[in-house]
């Protein structure tokens, strides 16, 4: 498919300042997510293989936030953000019928269980796999060096907005995740293709590193500065 193309078929949101948002989780991560989306207007749908959970998840967060099936939410959505582990994200996408035309947010860090490292690198990244597995959706890499309690700190850390780092092949879909990303607090920084996620989740790796593993605590982010 030609970059053409591809941007012909990608739903112009960019420019929305209601983009209708379904989150695929009901972790703390979901949950900051959809109160910073909610809070800068967008509608934002829960959702969860179990069900329960997403509702109370919704309840929880509030502010209009409300709950859906996999399938429901992703087909009303004009992006999903798939906010469950890496290892996770396979069923859910079978589970949601695959996200056709959706621009997708993966938001996921293949770390390995006990938190050692990445699973996966060097030649491939998880967004690249999730791109296998959901091939006519428009996976962008946004967010993965995010912790949730940046999220609940207003997406702060050290009182200014944290950056969100963006990759995805299809370049309106990346406007579009920056977009969605600005109008809730965020700073941005498109970095490319999907393939450059292969470096935002070895960044993300080393914040998990310094917060958890080095007891720097988990209210910090990377950022990126030019030279004044």
């Amino acid at each position: 498919m030609t970059n053409e193309l591809a941007l012909s078929r990608t739903p112009d949101v960019r420019r929305r300042t209601n983009m209708s948002i379904s989150i695929i989780g009901a972790g703390n991560m979901a949950k900051g997510l959809a109160t910073r989306f909610a809070n800068a207007g967008h509608p934002v749908t829960l959702a969860s293989r179990d069900e329960a959970k997403a509702d109370a998840a919704a309840r929880e967060v509030g502010n209009g936030v409300s709950s859906a099936s996999l399938a429901s939410a992703a087909q009303s959505a004009d992006i999903v953000v798939l906010a469950v582990p890496f290892d996770a994200a396979g069923n859910v996408i079978e589970a949601a019928g695959g996200f056709a035309g959706k621009i997708v947010i993966d938001i996921t860090n293949p770390m390995k269980a006990d938190f050692s490292g990445l699973s996966i690198g060097h030649t491939t990244s998880a967004a690249e796999e999730i791109q296998k597995r959901a091939p006519q959706a428009k996976v962008v890499k946004a967010f993965n060096t995010i912790f949730a309690q940046v999220l609940q700190n207003n997406g702060q850390a050290a009182g200014r907005p944290a950056t969100v780092f963006i990759a995805g092949d299809d370049e309106a879909a990346r406007a579009a995740v920056a977009e969605l990303a600005r109008s809730a607090g965020f700073e941005t920084l498109e970095t490319g293709p999907l393939a450059t996620a292969r470096y935002l989740e070895p960044a993300a790796a080393l914040n998990i590193t310094l917060g958890y593993g080095l007891g720097h605590g988990t209210d910090i982010a990377p950022t990126w500065q030019r030279a004044a």
